[in-house]
């Protein structure tokens, strides 16, 4: 620890072995240092993430502005942290603990810095508040993207090697957020929710800045007059031969930079598919996305320590070229075997086992990044300029990988195509770069060819590999060899699957059926008709979701609805609903109007309008962003626009937690069957009323009920006995449970806020 503290404070030091000695005393407190460093970075993606798409919705515009927002800051921020690195008199390490006090401070308040922004940019148009968003997450990544380039210039000077320096920092940084996701995951976003998890990230990024800042100028007594021993280059820079790569086999920069962007636009790519197909297979836990990107970035932080380890080992000359195009080419042929390999795991095992190739394949993209680092770079005094050019590049790359494959090419291509295009584009980098690996003419002419049987092999196998993915990821044991979905839409924002028997699954989860008939209910099609027992005359509806669209059509053709506005987040069921011949005209009927939208964002834009009914029959209470349409905010959003005596009516899927925040927000309400029923007004309960608009109610011009047909009338009885069920004690899913009884049976339970997501993260 000594001879480390020295290293960095004082320019006296000239020896080169006493600095090498210092080196390897200091690399576990150093590592460790960028190793909790790593760990709050991930807290603040996933929880910024989150409350970025309640406060601006989930829609895939959204999405794509927040991850953009993350890759371009980290990217701006390596550009400025490697000019910080070649020109600031201060001691890189010092420098270091700054950036980190800078990351707390605004850590600590960005909750609040995001919920006023949202309050500011209430009701403005879509660039305005992309615009507002997006700033507020380049900023605190820039500071995170700087940290990088930094401390490698001033490992580099220390280690005197380039590949090693990259990938150690590398596998650090990146296994320390790799764990925080599991963390997150299992326990801390269950038991701390938003804030609370953002107080810890905050909280590390100021011990690790303070403890480095109060060592360096407190312990060792650094002054401002004194130069960091990082900036001699004529010593600290000095390399011995078997350091330094041989000029002659070394990649061009310019190449490098463009390799480097491929790289990442392949990688993120890949890491997009992969979260696609794992969110179905696991009917979108809320966990989802942090176990995915643990296991991509545990990956990513293996392989990097695999680098160091070739980049300490290996010395001939064409050696690390090699090893460097063998990882390129590999990591892509891994990269596109993780799919089919992950849904047929999931016929037999739990999904878990499924993040084993994921970790895999992204090991091997781990290995590219600093190789490539330390074939580009020599170790000398604009190491740290040089590598933020290259990860500035594989940033964007990256950035360019998760907009084009998630936001265009998954709207024109199936999955397995999209698969296939980002592997024949690896292997093409790896077939570019193969030149600089001086193969000899014989080699390199076998290696090209093997490359391009690699290319014949991806294309006529994809079709084969990828059959009945959907149907083993959505029946997993249950799979039959030969089962096949009657329908299936792929597009940006997700995959909805129709079986045989007409059950829509969207995203891996049920998600309703093609029916409008009370004669055969087989949906829960009542509670779609019950809207004139608890409202007198609902004029103006709004549903937010559409999916099979039975709902939408049943009140479309409601007697008294006038008007229908729908707000269905995916495009995509348009196109079922149009070969349906049972709902296909509800896309044609005058009263309805459809927007393509995230519900919540809907409801702040349009801050006007008003409805005498909102309808929700939405998804699982559980499933990721579920509680952002359940939570205390989101019932007074609604509040706001009901008209007197409006009703909000919505789906708990059997959440007493769900039903406890209903009738906590409202002062009037009741349960009907699994659905709250709550308004400001007192509900004007009518069994009469309801049988006379039952009694004449027709879709598409066909009554719903043949009263001249025993039968008939015997089932119209039965449908509107359930309100006489109010707090009864009788068998039954149609049932009646008032606001009181709901109040007192749920007493002492949590209610979901936007905070705490409610029970998203405890399945």
């Amino acid at each position: 620890m000594t001879g480390f503290a020295a290293a960095i404070a004082t320019r006296t030091i000239t020896d080169s072995s006493l600095k090498r000695t210092s080196f390897l005393r200091s690399v576990p407190l150093w590592y460790a240092f960028f190793f909790v460093s790593g760990f709050p970075a991930l807290l603040y993606q996933i929880v910024w993430q989150r409350a970025l798409f309640t406060l601006y919705g989930v829609n895939i515009e959204s999405v794509t502005m927040i991850v953009t927002g993350f890759m371009l800051g980290l990217g701006l921020g390596s550009l400025l942290g490697g000019t910080i690195s070649h020109y600031t008199r201060w001691p890189l390490l010092g420098v270091f603990g700054v950036v980190e006090l800078l990351i707390a401070t605004y850590g600590i308040f960005s909750l609040n810095v995001f919920h006023w922004a949202a309050h500011f940019t209430a009701g403005s148009r879509p660039l305005e508040t992309g615009l507002v968003s997006f700033t507020l997450i380049v900023l605190p990544t820039m500071m995170m993207g700087s940290t990088l380039p930094i401390l490698v210039s001033y490992t580099v000077c220390l280690s005197r090697n380039v590949g090693r320096s990259v990938g150690a920092l590398y596998a650090a940084n990146t296994l320390g957020s790799a764990i925080a996701c599991f963390c997150a995951g299992f326990f801390l976003m269950r038991w701390l929710g938003e804030s609370k998890t953002v107080a810890l990230a905050a909280g590390l990024n100021a011990l690790v800045g303070a403890t480095v800042l109060v060592w360096l100028f407190g312990i060792r007594g650094w002054q401002p007059s004194r130069i960091d021993s990082a900036f001699l280059p004529s010593e600290n820079f000095a390399t011995r031969d078997s350091d330094r790569p041989n000029r002659s086999t070394e990649i061009s920069f310019a190449s490098a930079v463009i390799a480097a962007g491929i790289a990442g636009f392949v990688a993120l790519g890949n890491e997009i598919i992969w979260y696609r197909l794992f969110s179905f297979a696991t009917a979108g836990l809320a966990k989802s996305f942090a176990f995915l990107l643990g296991a991509y970035l545990a990956g990513i932080g293996t392989g990097s320590l695999v680098s160091n380890r070739i980049c300490k080992l290996v010395s001939k000359p064409h050696a690390l070229p090699r090893f460097l195009v063998g990882a390129v080419l590999g990591a892509n042929l891994l990269g596109f075997l993780v799919g089919p390999i992950l849904f047929n795991l999931v016929v037999h095992f739990s999904y878990l086992w499924t993040l084993v190739p994921i970790g895999f394949a992204a090991s091997c993209l781990g290995v590219v990044f600093p190789l490539l680092c330390h074939v580009a770079i020599p170790p000398e005094e604009h190491v740290g300029a040089r590598m933020s050019y290259l990860y500035l590049s594989n940033i964007l790359g990256s950035a360019a990988g998760s907009y084009l494959t998630g936001f265009v090419l998954m709207d024109i291509l199936s999955l397995r195509d999209v698969s296939m295009a980002l592997t024949l584009l690896g292997l093409g980098l790896g077939v570019a770069l193969m030149p600089m690996a001086r193969l000899g003419r014989t080699r390199c002419i076998f290696a090209v060819l093997g490359a391009l049987v690699a290319a014949l092999i991806v294309v006529q196998g994809s079709e084969s590999l990828f059959h009945s993915m959907y149907e083993k990821m959505l029946l997993k044991g249950s799979y039959v060899a030969g089962a096949q979905f009657a329908a299936i839409v792929e597009n940006r924002s997700g995959v909805i699957t129709v079986t045989q028997g007409g059950t829509v699954f969207g995203g891996g989860i049920y998600d309703g059926r093609f029916n409008v008939s009370l004669m055969s209910d087989t949906n829960g099609i009542q509670r779609a008709f019950a809207l004139s027992f608890y409202h007198p005359n609902p004029r103006e509806v709004l549903m937010i979701g559409l999916s099979s669209g039975s709902w939408a059509q049943v009140i479309a053709n409601h007697p008294q609805t006038e008007h229908l506005t729908i707000v269905e987040i995916n495009p995509g069921y348009l196109r079922l609903i149009q070969r349906v011949p049972e709902v296909a005209s509800l896309l044609q009927n005058p009263k309805v109007r459809i927007e393509i939208d995230d519900g919540r964002r809907w409801l702040v834009r349009n801050a006007t309008r008003k409805f005498d009914v909102i309808v929700m029959n939405t998804s699982f209470h559980w499933r990721s962003n579920a509680s952002n349409v359940l939570s205390t905010e989101f019932l007074q959003l609604v509040r706001q626009h009901l008209n007197p005596g409006g009703v909000d009516f919505y789906n708990t899927t059997d959440s007493n937690e769900v039903m406890a925040t209903g009738v906590r927000v409202f002062p009037f309400g009741m349960r009907l069957a699994n659905f709250m029923v709550v308004s400001d007004s007192p509900l004007q309960l009518d069994r009469r009323r309801w049988l006379d608009v039952l009694s004449h109610y027709t879709i598409d011009g066909k009554p719903i009920f043949d009263l001249s047909q025993e039968r008939d009338r015997r089932r119209l009885l039965e449908v509107t006995s359930m309100a006489e069920t109010m707090d009864l004690d009788v068998p039954g899913f149609y049932t009646l449970e008032s606001a009181d009884h709901i109040r007192a049976r749920t007493a002492g339970l949590r209610l979901i806020t936007d905070d705490n997501m409610g029970t998203e993260w405890l399945q």
